[in-house]
């Protein structure tokens, strides 16, 4: 009887290590969801604006568990790290008339109002096009789109949109993986291209021409 306890007693030891060991690598695992936005606050939020003179509470606030920005200046909500090799998961939607808006990527260098970066569009009507801004490049349909003496080079969505009525929440899903971009409308591929001469970044939305509200924004790594 001792023997037999002796051996369920190291058994049970190795059991819980080797449950231990699993638990920490499902923790660490390249898929789980990573947050930006915790519904309370725009903690790991840095907001900027072409208009220095304004608070930025005036423009961007949680309002009700979701990031509401005013729109009436222009600029951006960018995350204070920098992300490359992610899913990102976004959902929007205009609270009155439709507007314009979008979804920044791989954004560096100084804050200014067009920052060099690749921007999955918002503009209504539009959410689906990729906007390669001062010089950004990337791939698609087979032609390099790289024009650094434009300052916007719009590559059109595949698509006619399918976004949602004003008041209704839209979801956009993007794939940022190496130098590729994949970027998905309620659930449609409209956009996608390689070769991007930038692979990580701040990840910004914008306040562009009217009011927008965000949720549920968060990432899933590919590493």
């Amino acid at each position: 009887m001792r023997r037999v306890s002796g051996r369920l007693f190291t058994w049970g030891i190795v059991a819980v290590f080797l449950s231990g060991l699993a638990g920490c690598q499902g923790t660490s695992g390249s898929h789980q969801k990573v947050m930006l936005f915790n519904g309370k606050d725009l903690s790991g939020w840095k907001p900027f604006a072409s208009d220095s003179d304004i608070a930025a509470e005036q423009i961007w606030s949680v309002r009700g568990g979701v990031i509401y920005c005013t729109g009436q200046r222009n600029g951006y909500l960018r995350t204070e790290r920098k992300y490359g090799n992610y899913r990102l998961h976004v959902e929007w939607r205009w609270p009155g008339e439709p507007s314009n808006s979008g979804v920044l990527l791989h954004a560096s260098g100084r804050d200014k109002v067009w920052p060099r970066c690749i921007e999955c569009q918002l503009k209504a009507g539009s959410a689906g096009d990729i906007v390669l801004m001062n010089g950004a490049g990337l791939t698609a349909d087979g032609r390099n789109w790289q024009d650094p003496s434009k300052q916007f080079v719009v590559i059109r969505k595949k698509e006619s949109s399918n976004e949602k009525p004003a008041g209704q929440w839209n979801a956009y899903d993007i794939q940022c993986e190496k130098d590729t971009i994949r970027c998905s409308v309620n659930g449609v591929l409209q956009n996608e291209g390689t070769g991007a001469t930038a692979t990580a970044g701040w990840i910004c939305l914008q306040s562009e021409g009217g009011p927008i509200e965000f949720r549920n924004i968060y990432i899933e790594p590919l590493d």
